[in-house]
């Protein structure tokens, strides 16, 4: 039989759709450095977002293009953008600028992707508190004395794009969770004196997450399937007292314990409602400043997360260029380019199976490398994605 032009154009169209009735999905999280102070002329003082949400509106910016390209590339599903700056009166949003703007736009011959449901949210980074919480005698209100590092509010944030519906209404967020709230939590100490680093009123305020922790669900041909997301600080940038290594530690183990009914009762979110995870499928993604593996590697601070009883970590994503950027034998599991498995996407064990993974990290002999041959050219770390596919329920 042949087919009419009517009929074979609407043939063409249904199959050059994305992906999104099967039930294979890829996942992906990606920390691209979309901050306003990476953008700034060098010298400026302050630091804007207008500069960024000015670029994102250009569509024009060579850095955000690549990065757009890498996305494209990859084509993921759903990604998590870790260090995408959060503008809480920007219309319209930041990171609809970015998808309509680079995303929806072919960037060198590659297929425009979309990603109609979006999902961004307040964090901690940059906002101010009244205390001296670095301990450096001042109370500036400077980024070491904010609730999460950051020189402006929303300095380092999140968002999530996808291509299937995000069950807004269902999310939880813990960006206001006390830090003393959790039980057992790991106390910082001044090293001269052996007195706590906080003062009683500083630490009846301070919060856990130096961004924000999240449980966003997705709904995906009439399945569920959770996006637990959230970045950590990095365990670095501090002192003796290794008040940014024990944070880290307790951020990562807050999603392990939210994670473990009989251990997250004391877990409450930004409505109040107690409890851990309630789902059946999730997948953890985020750049969680943990190495694995390494001279990066702290003992069991990932492994609450990669150890547990009901993460699948059995497939860990790599890349030849990454396995090129150093002499470690385990160097192609590394997500960044200072040489460290710092971003994970972490499936269940349970209602999902995992087809594979990789990074985006191609050889310095490709012509792809001019994606990721230093920070200016996309970001300091790399895509990482995982297929998987949604069992029955």
């Amino acid at each position: 039989m042949i087919m009419n032009k009517t009929l074979f154009s609407l043939f063409l169209a249904i199959f050059s759709l994305p992906n999104v009735y099967a039930d294979t999905v890829r996942v992906a999280t990606f920390n691209v450095s979309m901050e306003a102070s990476n953008y700034q002329p060098k010298g400026a003082s302050e630091h804007s977002g207008e500069v960024l949400l000015n670029l994102l509106e250009s569509g024009e910016h060579q850095q955000i293009r690549n990065i757009a390209e890498i996305i494209q590339r990859v084509a993921p599903d759903i990604i998590l953008l870790n260090e995408f700056d959060y503008y809480p009166d920007a219309t319209p949003t930041a990171v609809s600028l970015f998808v309509k703007n680079y995303l929806n736009k072919s960037q060198q011959g590659q297929a425009a992707i979309d990603y109609p449901y979006q999902y961004i949210a307040p964090v901690n980074t940059g906002v101010a508190t009244t205390f001296d919480l670095d301990n450096n005698g001042e109370k500036t209100g400077n980024a070491g004395d904010a609730y999460g590092w950051g020189m402006y509010p929303g300095q380092y944030g999140m968002a999530l794009l996808s291509r299937y519906p995000i069950d807004e209404a269902a999310v939880r967020t813990f960006q206001h969770f006390l830090w003393r709230d959790m039980p057992g939590a790991l106390q910082i100490t001044k090293p001269a004196s052996g007195e706590p680093w906080f003062t009683p009123q500083e630490w009846a305020a301070v919060r856990l997450s130096s961004k924000s922790h999240w449980d966003i669900p997705l709904t995906i041909n009439g399945k569920k399937l959770h996006i637990l997301a959230m970045h950590p600080t990095p365990p670095t940038f501090d002192g003796p007292e290794d008040r940014n290594g024990k944070r880290n530690h307790d951020e990562i183990r807050l999603m392990a314990d939210y994670l473990t009914p009989e251990r997250a009762e004391y877990i409450y979110d930004d409505n109040g409602e107690k409890g851990g995870f309630a789902g059946q499928r999730f997948v953890l993604v985020g750049d969680f400043n943990a190495a694995d593996i390494g001279d990066k590697h702290r003992p069991g601070v990932i492994e609450q997360l990669t150890e547990h009883p009901l993460v699948n970590s059995s497939v860990i994503p790599q890349s030849e260029g990454g396995s090129e950027s150093a002499e470690e034998s385990y160097s192609s599991r590394f997500t960044a380019y200072w040489g460290a498995r710092a971003d994970y996407v972490l499936p269940s064990k349970q209602g999902l199976t995992v087809q594979g993974g990789g990074v985006f990290w191609p050889v310095k002999a490709s012509p792809l490398y001019r994606l990721v041959k230093d920070r200016q050219s996309s970001s300091d770390h790399r895509l990482v994605w995982m297929d998987v596919v949604l069992d029955e329920d």
